[in-house]
């Protein structure tokens, strides 16, 4: 059978073949490509040839081997893709079922909003350990060794090394602000702090808090009034605050913030225990002994810092009952932000 007629003959045969269901590809297959089909039948046969006669049908076998594999694989990826394209399961013109990507957390949409209204006025972002040294975390900021924040009721110390605790507050940063950088020095310390404090409604072992920090020549109460006037202003819509002495180891003079929410509803009553004012942060004038401490000269310089614990902030704003809803990750809870 082996000829150049024939091959000739089954090539024009392959190349007019019409495959245009599935049926006829298996077919095609099966009469030319398969171990009982008519090409490999050929090539069993080619091998039983002298040598001369294998230069003669060696290559139009090769090629009309070649040309049968092309059309049967033509064929096959056309059927795939029509049937692709005309699956009855697939109906292309539905609106596409959009995947949930999640939302911003509270906590986090909190403190972006604070960055953000702090950076208008020239704050920039740093970052500092949660674990820390009792350096940074106390003494620099004029803790004194007896003082209560110190005992083991309030600080989450590392059993492994009395020196080392979980940071109690994102002063750290502020610290490591002022030994490393040269004034004027503005600053916003976003983070994680730890107390040792029973879990409630209202105080959790672990909050966040956003610190702020300027210092530079000549800076006086009356920039730190303006400065958080300003932010209650953008963040709560509010005009009117008010400071109330207060005290801090690592400023000096101290006060407390509130903000006149007003009693406008039964909601404002609440949260303002019938008064009106919302406690809202702490702030005072950086202590001299705290200046000097971290290498900056208190006679030059002075500076203010604050602190606004983000989780009561968040809490009011959303209307969150318990602040534990802020860290148990309940998808229902989540999904309404």
């Amino acid at each position: 059978m082996l000829s150049l007629p024939y091959i000739q003959e089954l090539s024009q045969e392959i190349s007019a073949a019409l495959l245009s269901t599935p049926e006829e590809v298996e077919a095609f297959r099966l009469k030319y490509l398969s171990k009982k089909g008519i090409i490999p039948s050929l090539f069993d046969e080619f091998k039983t040839i002298g040598g001369a006669e294998k230069k003669t049908y060696g290559k139009p076998l090769n090629e009309l081997k070649k040309l049968a594999e092309e059309k049967f694989q033509s064929a096959k990826s056309t059927l795939e893709n029509k049937n692709l394209t005309t699956s009855s399961n697939c109906d292309f013109t539905r609106p596409a079922h959009l995947l949930s990507v999640g939302s911003r957390h509270p906590v986090s949409m909190v403190i972006e909003e604070m960055i953000e209204i702090f950076s208008r006025i020239g704050f920039t972002v740093l970052d500092g350990p949660e674990i820390e040294d009792d350096w940074h975390n106390f003494t620099a900021l004029n803790f004194p060794p007896d003082h209560p924040a110190r005992d083991m009721q309030d600080t989450f110390f590392i059993s492994k090394n009395p020196d080392m605790a979980l940071r109690t507050h994102t002063s750290n940063v502020q610290v490591r602000a002022m030994e490393t950088m040269k004034p004027p020095i503005r600053v916003l310390a976003p983070g994680r702090v730890y107390r040792n404090e029973a879990i409630s409604a209202r105080s959790h072992c672990f909050f966040h808090q956003i610190e702020g920090l300027y210092i530079d020549k000549n800076v006086s109460f009356a920039d730190l009034k303006q400065t958080l006037l300003y932010f209650t202003e953008s963040f709560f819509g509010k005009s009117k605050i008010r400071m109330r002495p207060s005290y801090f180891p690592f400023t000096e003079p101290s006060a407390e913030v509130d903000v006149y929410w007003g009693l406008e509803n039964e909601v404002d009553y609440r949260i303002t225990k019938g008064t009106g004012w919302l406690e809202i942060l702490g702030c005072g004038m950086v202590d001299p002994n705290v200046l000097q401490a971290c290498g900056i000269d208190p006679n030059e310089y002075s500076g203010f810092a604050f602190g606004i614990g983000i989780e009561r902030i968040a809490m009011n704003r959303y209307q969150i009952p318990d602040i534990r809803m802020l860290s148990e990750n309940d998808v229902r809870f989540l999904r309404q932000f």
